[in-house]
């Protein structure tokens, strides 16, 4: 192979660079223009296949609004089984076709190759010219340590949130001119960016410092849209320039100020841009206001299409603010309103869509992503939950986890606009984790299996409510599903006692009689109701006797590994929170994680925990006693996680790659997939 560049590294910066092991198919290498050429920062799986400019075309639009600006393709790596150069060059060639697509300046590009049927390790190739052929094995492969430093240290985001409203007006006689309008009105806002009279207002977006740096204003016609990214001169953190245009974007970054142990999306230097329209523009001549009436020549309708626009860019903190503004916010805002509105076209007449962006940090994934939710869909209807089972399949996420519901949203509001759309909650003033730092069960030699995230203590008498003596399974039930709401399953609110029992006469189980009435409900009853409200399917264990308990830890401890849920267990007439379980395998010695609902007292923690309403207890302490009753049925109500069978999911998104002519394989998603 000819040698086309010096010494080439490459440096890894995802901690999962193959998203799919042991399946054919093809990834997108992201970098960014703000760090070295050679430097992944993540990857994305390929869903449409590569074949033909029309799969690259799809591809294209959706990375386009997935990705924010300030990342790009630079290159794909390819997991296939015959010779690495080969599938090398075929990455490299995926990676520039849909790299024209997306962006105008060309650049070295990396092929990846993963061959399934050897060990498994990486080859990297490397190709500097557009249409060259030759390629350069990569020898040093740099993995870095601390991949959210490298980033965050070195970058911050631009947040531009801006809503659009326009008439669209179109003969009733001629419906079909209604496109022509609104296309035509899209494409006035378009311009509209580039205005002269547009002023671009950028600020620090946390105001918590008393160090608040004065904005930086930006005229529409001072931005410079000829300038390339690879062109533009890096400045020092410290530079002060005359002309506020040209102040580094660290000029508003805060945090770089202070020493901040935590990098991550969340805690990154955020710059707000509002968008303000300059109408007091001095004019050499003294005018007064004109108003212009223009009758229709026939009969029209009026059609008012909203955007509600909010992109999220990252720029280096050295970057000049005008070109941050000029080479990320504006393209895309562009970008954001033309997938808006390609989106709105089929259905102008006949809906009224609600499309807002959301921005996501699922785990794994170091940069922001940025999804338009339908939210006329509403988070269960089928077409949202397509919509986020290709999301998951595109970034290699779990499909049994929750990770991109609107409640898993990045919350980068200020205080104005805090309450965005009535998304965000007000936080609940109940105990959380309340098994956080409890000493050791006792069992030596054990292994411990705990709940998966968080929860909430429901016991008796909270909320003003008394219900001692016959609530502890609604208040189990309370903290099972509070469960499920902190980990973005749901979004419902906790059932009070009247709505459980309401839920079960709705299904047919009850009788109305039973609505406020103090009758004791077991597991099966709780099965109903998460079946009900949450469509969470739950596994009944059955034991004829608290002696049995011990015998059951081995499958207890499976399930806190693999689904990770509280456990309801009912027997004779009380009920417990089960958190998880400390089982020693060879001796049989084991103890229970026990959230006792029958706590009467005021939410404190240390009082909880002093008194044992939350804690381990033995199948039979050193005194012999047995903490469940030999003569009491027991039952476990195990919920599982939501899952939708195969077949439920993006059947016509295979993933497709070729090589020498041919397809390899043909890959779906995976069995299951969280609604």
């Amino acid at each position: 192979m000819e040698s086309v560049t010096e010494n080439p590294s490459v440096r890894v910066l995802c901690p999962k660079l193959v998203l799919h092991k042991n399946e054919l198919g093809f990834q997108w290498l992201i970098g960014s223009p703000f760090f070295p050429p050679l430097t992944i920062v993540s990857t994305l799986r390929c869903i449409h296949t590569v074949s033909s400019s029309s799969d690259y075309l799809k591809e294209s639009e959706d990375l386009r609004t997935l990705l924010p600006k300030g990342f790009d393709v630079i290159g794909a790596l390819v997991i296939g089984n015959s010779e690495s150069e080969k599938n090398a060059c075929m990455a490299i060639d995926a990676a520039r076709r849909l790299r024209k697509l997306l962006f105008d300046e060309n650049r070295e590009m990396i092929g990846a190759v993963v061959d399934i049927n050897n060990t498994g390790n990486i080859q990297f190739f490397v190709s500097v010219s557009e249409n060259s052929t030759s390629l350069e094995l990569v020898t040093s492969v740099v993995y870095e340590d601390h991949p959210e430093k490298y980033i965050w240290e070195k970058g911050c985001l631009l947040r531009c949130e801006l809503p659009i409203k326009f008439p669209v007006y179109f003969p009733l006689n001629n419906p079909s001119d209604v496109e022509k309008m609104y296309l035509r009105a899209t494409e006035a806002v378009v311009a509209k960016f580039k205005d002269p009279q547009v002023v671009y207002m950028a600020e620090t977006l946390s105001k918590a410092s008393a160090e608040v740096p004065q904005p930086v204003i930006i005229r529409g016609a001072e931005l410079d849209f000829h300038t390339s990214l690879s062109n533009i001169k890096f400045l020092g953190k410290d530079t002060q320039d005359s002309d506020s245009k040209f102040l580094p974007c660290a000029h508003l970054c805060l945090k770089s100020k202070f020493d901040s142990p935590v990098f991550s999306v969340e805690n990154a230097d955020t710059i707000q841009v509002s968008v303000l329209l300059n109408s007091s523009e001095k004019s050499l001549n003294t005018t007064a206001p004109v108003a212009e009436y223009i009758p229709a020549l026939e009969e029209t309708r009026l059609v008012v299409v909203n955007f509600k626009l909010e992109v999220l860019c990252y720029a280096a903190k050295e970057i000049p603010v005008m070109y941050a503004v000029s080479k990320l916010v504006i393209p895309d805002l562009v970008d954001q309103l033309n997938s808006m509105k390609n989106a709105i076209l089929p259905n102008l007449l006949t809906e009224h869509s609600q499309l807002c962006p959301y921005h996501f940090n699922p785990p794994g994934v170091l940069h922001p992503i940025t999804v338009i939710y339908e939210l006329n869909y509403g988070e269960t209807e089928m077409k949202q939950v397509e919509i986020r089972k290709y999301l998951h399949l595109r970034l290699g996420l779990p499909s049994d986890r929750p990770l991109l519901r609107i409640a898993n949203a990045l919350d980068l509001s200020t205080k104005k606009d805090s309450a965005r759309s009535g998304l965000i909650r007000k936080g609940s003033t109940l105990l959380k984790d309340v098994h956080i730092g409890i000493p050791s069960s006792g069992v030596q030699g054990g292994v411990v299996s705990l709940i998966q995230g968080s929860y909430e203590y429901h016991h008796y008498l909270q909320d003003g409510f008394n219900d001692s003596g016959w609530g502890c399974a609604y208040r189990s039930l309370q903290t099972i599903i509070s469960w499920f709401r902190l980990q973005h399953y749901t979004s419902i609110d906790v059932p009070s006692h009247r709505e459980i029992q309401q839920s079960l006469v709705e299904i047919g189980d009850k009788d109305p009689s039973f609505i406020e009435s103090r009758e004791w409900i077991g597991a099966i009853e709780l099965s109903f109701v998460l079946d009900k409200l949450l469509g969470v399917s739950c596994k009944v264990i059955n034991v004829t006797s608290g002696a049995e308990l011990p015998e059951r830890c081995r499958e207890l401890a499976l399930h806190f590994e693999n689904q990770g849920t509280p456990i309801m267990i009912g027997g004779g007439v009380l009920a417990y929170t089960l958190l998880g379980v400390d089982y020693n395998e060879a001796s049989g010695d084991c103890a229970f994680l026990i959230l006792d609902p029958h706590y009467t007292g005021n939410d404190d923690l240390k009082k909880i925990v002093n008194g044992g309403w939350c804690g381990w207890k033995k199948a039979v302490d050193s005194k012999g006693r047995s903490f469940f009753l030999h003569d009491k049925f027991y039952n476990l109500l195990c919920p599982q996680r939501p899952n939708m069978d195969k077949g439920g999911g993006l059947n016509t998104n295979w993933i497709q790659f070729y090589a020498e002519q041919a397809v390899f394989e043909q890959v779906t998603c995976g069995d299951q997939f969280c609604p």
